[in-house]
């Protein structure tokens, strides 16, 4: 990979890192739960489930604002 490349990975992955803990943080605090202790593989999945019906609603939101 390039200079350029390498740091736009390096951008991403600072990024990616930084918006993990700061959600992962608020969701602990918010639910006062351990995600990986307090709930069961299938509570998680349908909370993975919900948002990503969250996140199609977002994007498809996104593209009729931009259109």
């Amino acid at each position: 990979m390039n200079k350029t490349q390498l740091e736009h990975l390096e951008y991403i992955l600072d990024t990616a890192r930084a918006m993990i803990s700061e959600k992962y943080v608020k969701g602990a605090e918010e639910h006062q739960s351990v995600l990986s202790e307090d709930y069961t593989a299938e509570q998680i999945l349908d909370m993975a489930i919900e948002e990503a019906i969250d996140q199609i609603t977002y994007l498809l939101t996104l593209k009729q604002k931009m259109s």
